[in-house]
């Protein structure tokens, strides 16, 4: 897609947020709560507190494995949206960059399977699961940090609820599906259309083209 053409379609949309935000009061309430959460820590900021109170007690090495202590009806939706923070605080920063470390190696993993699908549907529904499934686990630690505003977004394979593991494990389900064709048809041409059948039937007649060749030099030259 063209540049232009995504900013013809941006400007309309910042304008429609930004009426959304503005003249929403619980938005608005949470967009002030973003800015300084310790202003209204009992209110609106109370969720973003609690959560950064939590990782904080955690400390390089966390308090143990299920001895942390915000879980216990402090913070709220532990289990699901700001699990992340009960990660921190009983596994501390190990803990926190362990799970940051694996979203990684899946993002590697999974964008190389996607650019070695044999074709190009393939290598941009590849591409689209990574990066739904990163993006969702990035902006859910943003959430957790206090670097975005709060969002009702589970941290993918890890936050309780089926209603985000199943879609997920169906789109890595297709992403297995795509590295398992890639694997036996790695670096597979095709051409700029996206056509991985011209490529084949070009080579097949450059080869075709040789092997007519000598045949037709002994009939000219005898």
């Amino acid at each position: 897609m063209r540049p232009r053409h995504l900013a013809y379609a941006l400007v309309p949309a910042l304008v429609f947020v930004g009426k959304m935000v503005i003249f929403t009061p619980f938005r608005w309430r949470r967009m002030a709560s973003f800015i300084d959460p310790w202003a209204d820590q009992q209110g609106a900021g109370y969720q973003v507190v609690q959560s950064l109170i939590a990782l904080g007690s955690g400390g390089p090495h966390g308090l143990g494995f299920a001895q942390g202590r915000q879980k216990m009806l402090f913070l709220p939706f532990a289990h699901s949206d700001f699990i992340f923070a009960v990660v921190g605080e009983e596994l501390g920063l190990v803990g926190t960059l362990i799970v940051v470390l694996v979203f990684g190696i899946f993002l590697w993993r999974g964008m190389r399977a996607a650019l070695r699908a044999p074709d190009r549907f393939g290598m941009l529904l590849g591409i689209g699961v990574v990066v739904g499934i990163v993006a969702q686990a990035l902006l859910n630690m943003s959430v957790v940090l206090a670097m975005v505003p709060t969002k009702g977004i589970p941290l993918p394979f890890i936050s309780y609820g089926g209603s985000s593991l199943v879609p997920t494990l169906l789109g890595v389900g297709i992403l297995l599906n795509i590295s398992q064709h890639a694997s036996t048809n790695t670096g597979a041409a095709y051409d700029e259309d996206g056509d991985e059948e011209e490529a084949p039937r070009r080579a097949r007649s450059k080869r075709a083209g040789r092997q007519r060749v000598p045949a037709v030099a002994r009939a000219r030259y005898g």
